[in-house]
This record gives structure tokens, C-alpha cells and sequence, in this order.
């Protein structure tokens, strides 16, 4: 006779083994009607599921972000289902739940098309329509492997077959379809009514170049209309703010299969990053960081002490020089302890923090290649603090306190909290680790931040903090990091002399604010549009003439404002005033200035904001208090516009 715990605390007891269903209906038929799995002992089941001991359950609906998983998974099912029905020669793969939605691969003959697309979807709304029950079934390993082979699907008869032998494997079948999968999966296909189907992309099967090329159909699914809605709206605003597309049409920079995963900055997108980079040098310089330069080749055998060369080996480029094996640095943190350890430091020197603008090289899978926001070479603002064990708490509290400031100046203020805790494949003792995870959770606590913990997700030496910027649709961005360090230090020999005047190891403290500067200025892109803030602005201000007669007088402004610190350009060309407008609205520059021979004679400018905002005109001084106040108070008014 189970016992059945809800989750507020209540016992149902039955007679004889219940299914999940079964004591959703005895809760009410509300909850029968809207279950879509169960939770029992924490492990998610199918509404079939049979509790035959006692037991905790929670009803799963679509509510819960588990139901929403379910949903999705069964929708992947319910397209593999329907291409079957419309294309019965072609063959199945797998078919996951992806951030948002799902995909499945498939082998055909020929590639699917747009109308092919149509058409499935349409037949996913036929079968789903049909409320065909979910049914799963477990058979040995063998004989499942025996039911694909007939089927044809030689695919899933592979994969079956990597399975140990002796092993029971459970399929799910719903109408004339059957398929392989652990689930849990909705009871039944009417569940699924929120869905579309996104694209088309090549695969190769199992992700192995040397195997055949398969079609992936990604789709999305979610529980309600509008939250599907809500996330069209989010991927077409998404697709007008691609950094890639706002980097050719504003002339900010490119990539090219000559160098791929490094970027071509053109001179606005250099301009960008120059003041990226003064200010992030500006927060080193106010907050006690003393910055450095590290060479870009090291001896193999200093990434072997590190450990760089066991466990992160297959990211790195090597080179080779009179019979010597060197690596491109993939991070700068080795090169800073031996720029600490190439002097004798006092514990009086503590903490000491070093900071780098550090070019950066790793040999990442040109599948994975994004823009300038995935990259092969890029450069970080990193820094790197050797302190004592008694000093990580308040480093910590002062670094997250920093990243808060620097992150509103650039426009975010909502920011996610993330503690990544030991990985298993790992250096050093387990007792350094607590000490180390302990000191961050601590410090997120003492500044009030609310955290989520990402079990084994930290680095091979050491937990971190991830900071998670969200954008201004919605998006978020793992940006920062702060990693606690107690053994890369002492295998590369780092030392300083304590108190008791004998030799100790410090601690290292991994931190950037800003990351990786190229993936930072792709998001700012994104993030604004394009349209950056005036103090961002590789353009700030454009001085257009509306005829021959005020072009001298034009220029004369654009010139004074270039005396001002501004960056300023003047159009004199001959063509009307309002194609010289469009054309510089559509680059998105903060402010137009508009002359003629009436500004001319008042010394005045009619002043123009973007927007099409019109702030009418004033004097050449007053428009210079303006913008001054916007690009030294870091305002982000004009990029909002």
C-alpha cells in the first residue's frame, strides 16, 4: 500500500499500486486533465508511471520549466512522426531538446524544402489534433535492435546496438509511430498544440565530417500561444540587431574564410574598441591594478606544469623553433605569476593586482565560429590578483561591487549570479576547493546578490563566478568571471614572504569584467542596435551644410568640436539636406547638426537627435555643454532613442 508525499507536505495512501494519472485524478480533474508527467523522488516519469512503494510526487504541468522540457521532447517525436507519414523512405536519428525548442536529424534523398517544411508542420497540427495516446514500452536491447532493422531505420537500429548488451531499452509509440527514447513523454499528442518549425541545416551523423551529411529540422515548442509569440517577436527583433549584418552595414568590421574565427576592424569599429579599452584601462589604473604585457609564445613545458597541456591540450595552436614545442598562450594567467615570481614580494605588497589587455589564441571548432562573438583570437581585459587566503573575501566583495558599476556604465543592470563548482577531470586537493567555492558563495552572500550553484561546471584549477548579463530583448550573456586559484601558483613556483618571515604560496584570483573585448563590443552592437551611446559612438556628431554658402561655415564647426575632444565629421557634398539626413540617420550617429546660412550668420546649429528627434536650435557652446554632459555622465538616452 503506497504512501504518496505531495509537494505541500500532504499523504495520500492507496490500496494497490497507483499510476501518476491516477493520483493527479484524485487530487481533482483539473490537475488530471492539465498533467503532463510526474516527479517522484525527484526523477521525472511519464502520467503512466506505477508507484508501487512509498514515495514523494509532484504533478507536472505545463507551468513547470520540466513540463515545458516534456512538451518539447514529445514535439521532436511528433515530427519525426509526421515526416514519416509524408515521406516514409526517410530515415531517423535522435531528436533533442535544445534551449527554446528541439531538432531532429533525418537521412533522405534530397533536401527538404520550405514548402516541405510547411507541409510537415501542417501534418504535425493533423496529428496532434487526433489526441492519439503516448504509449511506452520496454523490450530487450536485442529485440529492439531487430524492430528498427525491419522498419529500415538503420539509424536507430546503430544507436540501439551501442547499448550493452543484456540491457532493456524503452520505446515510445503513438499511433503508427514507434521510437526510441528514455522520455518521459505526454500521454497524449493532444497535449502539443503550440509549435513551428524553424529551419533547415546539414548535420553529419553523430557529428563525425567523415559520416553522412543528414538534414536537421530545428523547431520550437512552448506551452501557451503568446509565450511562443513572445519569442518570434524576440528572434526577429534578434535578427535586425545581428552584430554580423550591423558590422557590414555600419562599416565596423569583418571576417573572411582567410583568417577564420579573427576579426578585420575597420576604422568606427576600431574607434569602438578604443574606447572600450581606455575605459576598462581607466577602472585598472582607479582601482589598483598595475597593467602588464606578457609575451604570446611560452615553452611547452610551462603549460605542462600548469596542466594547460593535459587537460586543455586540444584547444591550444602549437608551433615549433630549433626542435623546441611552444604553444600560442590560450590565457594569460601563466604568464602573470611569472611576472610575480620574477621578484621577491612581501606579504606587505598584498594583494597585488595585475591587468592585461592579453591577445588570447584558441583552436576552436570552426562549427562553432560566430562573428566576433565566437573566435579563434581575441583579447581579454583580464586581470589577475595574488593575495593571501584571509584577503579572497574582501577581493571578491571589492571585484563584484566594480563589475556591477562598470557593467551600468555600459548599460546593463541586470545581471545573473552563477557559482561553477569543482569539474571532474580537475587539479589539487579537495579540501583547497571548499575553501575555495566557500569564499565565493560567501562573497556573492556579503554583497547581497542572489546566486545559482552549476555543479562541476568550474575550471581544472580552480571554481569561478560566472556574471550573466541580460540584454535589452531579453537575451542573457555570460560576461565576467572571478575564479578562486590555490594551485597553478604553486606549481609554477610563486611565492612571497609572509609575517613569520618564512616562504607561502598565494592565492590567484582569475577576473575579467568585460571578457573577451571582441564578444563584448558584438553584444554592445546588439544590445543598442547599433545605435551606441555618444560616448561609445565611433561618430558622435555630423555637421551637414544645406548649401555651397554654409559649407565653410560647416566645416569651422565640425572643427571646433574635434578641438573639444569630439568626434566629428563635416559633410559638405552638394546633395539636398534631407538625403544628407536619411543617409546619416540610417549610421545611426547620435547627433546631426544642420547649417545654413541663417546658422551661419547667428552662429547657432539646428540640432538634431537620433530619432528624428528635433531639439531645435542653439548656440554652438550650448550644444557642446549638451553633448559633454551625455558622453561624461556615460548617458545611454540618446541610444534609447
Amino acid at each position: 500500500m503506497p504512501n504518496i508525499t505531495l509537494p505541500d507536505g500532504s499523504v495520500r495512501s492507496f490500496d494497490a499500486p497507483v499510476s501518476v494519472a491516477q493520483v493527479a485524478a484524485s487530487i481533482g480533474t483539473g490537475l488530471a486533465k492539465a498533467a503532463l508527467a510526474g516527479k517522484v523522488d525527484g526523477k521525472l516519469v511519464d502520467t503512466s508511471h506505477l508507484l508501487d512503494r512509498d514515495a514523494s510526487l509532484a504533478i507536472v504541468t505545463d507551468k513547470d520549466p520540466d513540463g515545458l522540457e516534456v512538451i518539447r521532447h514529445s514535439t521532436a517525436h511528433l515530427l519525426a512522426y509526421a515526416v514519416k507519414e509524408l515521406f516514409p523512405e526517410a530515415q531517423v536519428t535522435i531528436g533533442p531538446v535544445i534551449d527554446n525548442g528541439f531538432y531532429y536529424d533525418f537521412s533522405y534523398t534530397r533536401p527538404f524544402t520550405p514548402d516541405d517544411l510547411s507541409a510537415i508542420e501542417k501534418k504535425m497540427g493533423e496529428l496532434a489534433k487526433k489526441d492519439e495516446r503516448v504509449e511506452r514500452k520496454v523490450v530487450p536491447r536485442d529485440e529492439a535492435v531487430a524492430f528498427f532493422k525491419d522498419l529500415g531505420e538503420h539509424y536507430k537500429a546503430e544507436i540501439i546496438s551501442s547499448i550493452p548488451a543484456g540491457e532493456d531499452v524503452s520505446l515510445y509509440s503513438e499511433g503508427a509511430f514507434t521510437d526510441l527514447c528514455r522520455g518521459p513523454h505526454v500521454p497524449s499528442t493532444g497535449k502539443l498544440k503550440v509549435f513551428k518549425l524553424m529551419k533547415v541545416a546539414g548535420a553529419y551523423w553523430r557529428g563525425d565530417s567523415k559520416n553522412e551529411m543528414l538534414q536537421r529540422i530545428y523547431g520550437t515548442a512552448w506551452a501557451k500561444k503568446e509565450d511562443q509569440d513572445a519569442y518570434l517577436t524576440m528572434l526577429e527583433e534578434a535578427e535586425k540587431r545581428d552584430h554580423r549584418r550591423l558590422g557590414r552595414e555600419l562599416d565596423l568590421f569583418h571576417v573572411q574564410e582567410e583568417a577564420p574565427g579573427l576579426v578585420f576592424w575597420h576604422p568606427k569599429g576600431w574607434t569602438i574598441w578604443q574606447q572600450v579599452e581606455q575605459y576598462m584601462r581607466r577602472v585598472y589604473q582607479d582601482n589598483g591594478y598595475l597593467e602588464v604585457k606578457g609575451p604570446q609564445i611560452l615553452d611547452k613545458s610551462l603549460w605542462e606544469k600548469t596542466g594547460h597541456w593535459d587537460k586543455y591540450r586540444e584547444n591550444m595552436f602549437t608551433t615549433e623553433s630549433e626542435s623546441r614545442e611552444y604553444a600560442v598562450k590560450p590565457m594569460n594567467c601563466p604568464g602573470h605569476i611569472l611576472i610575480f615570481k620574477s621578484g621577491l614580494h612581501s606579504y606587505r605588497e598584498l594583494p597585488l593586482r595585475f591587468g592585461e589587455f592579453g591577445q588570447c589564441h584558441r583552436n576552436e571548432p570552426s562549427g562553432s565560429l560566430h562573428g566576433i562573438m565566437r573566435v579563434r583570437g581575441f583579447t581579454q581585459d583580464d586581470g589577475h590578483i595574488f593575495c593571501t587566503e584571509d584577503q579572497i573575501l574582501d577581493e571578491c566583495l571589492k571585484y563584484t561591487a566594480l563589475l556591477q558599476k562598470v557593467y551600468a556604465d555600459f548599460g546593463f543592470k541586470d545581471i545573473l549570479y552563477k557559482v561553477a563548482t569543482r569539474p571532474e577531470k580537475r587539479i589539487g586537493d579537495d579540501a583547497l576547493w571548499d575553501k575555495a567555492e566557500h569564499a565565493l558563495m560567501e562573497s556573492l552572500r556579503s554583497s547581497g546578490c542572489e546566486f545559482e550553484v552549476s555543479p562541476g561546471d568550474g575550471a581544472f584549477y580552480g571554481p569561478k563566478i560566472e556574471y550573466t548579463l541580460k540584454d535589452a530583448i531579453g537575451r542573457q550573456w555570460q560576461c565576467g568571471t572571478m575564479q578562486v586559484d590555490f594551485f597553478m601558483p604553486e606549481r609554477l613556483g610563486a611565492e612571497y614572504v609572509g609575517e613569520d618571515n618564512s616562504r607561502h604560496v598565494p592565492v590567484m584570483l582569475h577576473r575579467a569584467i568585460v571578457g573577451s573585448l571582441e564578444r563584448f563590443i558584438g553584444m554592445l552592437v546588439e544590445n543598442f542596435a547599433g545605435a551606441m551611446p555618444a560616448w561609445l559612438s565611433p561618430t558622435q556628431v555630423v555637421v551637414c551644410s544645406i548649401a555651397e554658402s554654409s559649407s565653410q561655415y560647416a566645416a569651422q564647426v565640425a572643427e571646433t568640436l574635434k578641438k573639444q575632444g569630439f568626434r566629428a565629421v563635416a559633410d559638405l557634398r552638394g546633395e539636398k539636406i534631407t538625403y544628407k539626413i536619411r543617409e546619416h540617420s540610417l549610421q545611426k550617429h547620435p547627433y546631426i547638426l544642420v547649417v545654413g546660412d541663417k546658422e551661419a550668420q547667428a552662429e547657432t546649429v539646428a540640432v538634431r537627435g537620433r530619432g528624428n528627434r528635433d531639439l531645435g536650435v542653439m548656440a554652438v557652446s550650448a550644444f557642446v555643454d549638451l553633448l559633454r554632459s551625455e558622453v561624461e555622465s556615460k548617458s545611454h538616452e540618446s541610444s534609447a532613442a
